[in-house]
């Protein structure tokens, strides 16, 4: 199944699947690979802690917010794909206060989500089609297990658009 024949498309995650390519979850989750890898570090390095607006996240907290968006995204598609309907919600503004990125490297953080994302590939590539039907519900809604592997390319890509149109320009 490609992207444009998700069906029903969960209500508030459509805006970040909608950033993927019209491809298969597997070929969306590769290409998020590669976009990590290529990712421009150096500008990144450039911009440092600087926020476009107070009370901001830095690049440092958005790299670390996708990390721990795709931790409990992953569990909630195993979760949903061995008939667990039910999980609870998180606050992602405690997350990233909590996380502390700023003690980190940039480069750390990229390169945990990169291995991150490829644990992600691999669970994917694990399940069954009859696991990708399988949905529970969670943060606004229902969704499928199929929905979370494209939610979570989609949601680099939406991040990444605003560090480019909001943060680059602080250089």
């Amino acid at each position: 199944m490609i992207r444009s024949e998700l069906t029903p498309m969960p209500v508030y995650f459509d805006r970040y699947i909608n950033k993927n390519d019209d491809v298969d979850v597997i070929t969306a989750i590769h290409k998020s690979i590669h976009e990590l890898e290529n990712a421009p570090l150096s500008q990144w390095e450039q911009i440092g802690d600087k926020v476009y607006a107070p009370g901001k996240w830095t690049i440092k907290d958005i790299l670390q917010h996708m990390i721990d968006t795709e931790r409990i995204f992953s569990y909630r598609a195993t979760a949903f794909s061995r008939g667990d309907a039910d999980v609870k919600s998180y606050d992602e503004d405690m997350y990233a206060k909590a996380a502390q990125a700023q003690h980190r490297s940039l480069s750390s953080l990229v390169d945990e989500l990169i291995a991150l994302r490829k644990s992600f590939l691999h669970l994917y590539q694990s399940f069954t089609p009859e696991m990708l039907a399988q949905s529970g519900n969670g943060f606004k809604g229902k969704y499928s297990v199929h929905a979370i592997g494209f939610i979570i390319p989609g949601h680099q890509r939406w991040h990444f658009d605003i560090i480019e149109e909001k943060y680059a320009p602080l250089i």
